[in-house]
């Protein structure tokens, strides 16, 4: 569709220049019976640029188009209305190019969500000293599962991970009888300090949801634009916090497993497939069983701390949470999970809620 769109773009451009042509002689055109001055042809030739101009960073710098595209929709609609008997059906390429172009600045201008996730993490310091390697002796207090896991993900002789960044891909949904929503996302945590940024973008029925998580000094907020611009869910203050001390205990076990040899994370041996243990950030410490299977690999993570919210995001009720791994691959050396989903043991019965896989997985940038 976006390429489709592209080339529209790029057609209505090009048809700008006849405009130019026609007024400085180049060409005849019967097509435009109207007289261009000189003037109005070279306010042609901008805008013809200026539509082809926000089709190419459409094509290679979307985060950039959106103005562009805004500012090149009111040029060409400019020079449309000053042949208005010849050009009016140009009017509904500019409709379509300033929506989209309105749309594009709400979704990545200055003001998105996407801007406050890339400003977040550029302004998180950087480590001054290199991290360390993680050894054997490290991993010599830990549950024998847990140690299994961590040798069959080979966190040993590879320095530990104090930063992990995730590209997903996967379908989502609010309820058991809710459609799926198909969505692309990216998160950055701070092993360290526990800081995570969670960036996500989905469609419902073909609309835009736009969906930020952050995570900061115990403090953790989510929030959902429809179309990036009108607010939907604000969630935060201390239930919101607890529930995503198991999102971060979750995420170091997942992507980040070298965290689990930590000793601020404390462990209770519970047989030889499973372990529980348990994290304290700030004011609150959740618990979690990690399931091992024979293979080493974890393949489960269990937790009654975590909260579901209600839609609105203003209440929370406890309910089991359970994150099953679906899969295992290597990302520039480095074996992680590949695929997974997340479930709601409610009530009423148990369902996923999110199914995801990696798309790209580095660490330590």
């Amino acid at each position: 569709m976006r390429a489709g769109f592209i080339l529209l773009l790029v057609l209505h451009g090009l048809i700008h220049l006849m405009g130019f042509a026609k007024a400085f002689g180049y060409a005849e055109l019967p097509q435009l019976q109207l007289p261009i001055s000189k003037g109005m042809g070279v306010l042609w030739l901008v805008a013809g640029v200026a539509v082809i101009g926000a089709a190419v960073l459409l094509a290679v710098a979307p985060r950039a188009w959106g103005m562009v595209a805004i500012v090149a929709a009111l040029l060409s609609q400019i020079v449309i209305v000053s042949a208005w008997s010849d050009a009016r059906f140009g009017t509904l390429a500019n409709i379509l190019l300033f929506a989209a172009g309105v749309y594009g600045f709400v979704a990545q201008g200055p003001f998105s969500f996407e801007a406050e996730y890339r400003r977040a993490i550029a302004a998180h310091p950087t480590p001054s000293v290199a991290a360390p390697l993680v050894i054997e002796a490290d991993l010599h207090p830990l549950p024998d599962p847990i140690q299994r896991y961590l040798h069959a993900v080979g966190v040993t002789g590879q320095p530990a991970i104090r930063s992990v960044r995730v590209v997903w891909q996967g379908r989502i949904r609010g309820a058991p009888d809710d459609p799926w929503m198909p969505f692309t996302a990216e998160q950055v945590n701070f092993i360290d300090d526990d800081s995570r940024y969670f960036h996500l973008r989905a469609s419902k029925r073909g609309v835009p949801v736009d969906v930020l998580h952050r995570f900061e000094a115990g403090t953790a907020s989510m929030r959902v634009r429809l179309l990036s611009l009108f607010p939907l869910v604000d969630a935060r203050g201390p239930e919101m916090n607890r529930a995503e001390t198991v999102t971060i205990f979750n995420d170091i076990a997942l992507l980040a497993p070298s965290g689990l040899a930590n000793p601020r994370i404390r462990w209770e041996a519970l047989d030889d497939r499973s372990a529980r243990g348990f994290l304290t950030i700030g004011a609150h410490t959740v618990s979690a069983v990690l399931v091992v299977d024979d293979a080493g690999d974890l393949v489960d993570f269990i937790s009654d701390d975590r909260l579901l919210a209600s839609p609105d995001g203003k209440t929370f009720t406890p309910t089991r949470w359970s994150t099953p791994i679906t899969g295992y691959r290597a990302f520039g050396g480095r074996r992680v999970m590949h695929g997974g989903a997340g479930v709601w043991h409610a009530a009423s019965g148990s369902y996923p809620y999110i199914e995801l896989e990696v798309v790209d997985y580095r660490v330590n940038e």
